[in-house]
């Protein structure tokens, strides 16, 4: 327990910092999902935008420090990766 009241201010923007990078990796993840159905339904012009989308998101998790720039770097090859299979 903060015994300290900037020790309780960081609690607190940690708990919120915590939920934010929290959002990035559930969109990422989320955005990789539709990116594979794209390319499962064959369609080229969704797959080819869910890709743009998902290398954007991943981009600003990465800026923003929610993901490791090395994991970003991964996710995004891998994204390329399933879309030209496609």
């Amino acid at each position: 327990m903060p015994n300290i009241k900037q020790q309780e201010k960081r609690v607190r923007s940690a708990a919120r910092q915590r939920l934010e990078n929290l959002r990035y990796r559930s969109s990422i993840k989320t955005l990789t999902k539709r990116l594979s159905a794209a390319v499962a339904d064959g369609d080229a012009e969704l797959a080819a935008a869910e890709h743009r989308e998902l290398v954007h998101t991943i981009d600003r998790a990465a800026a923003r420090g929610a993901i490791h720039r090395n994991t970003a770097a991964r996710k995004k090859s891998s994204a390329a990766r399933l879309l030209s299979s496609g």
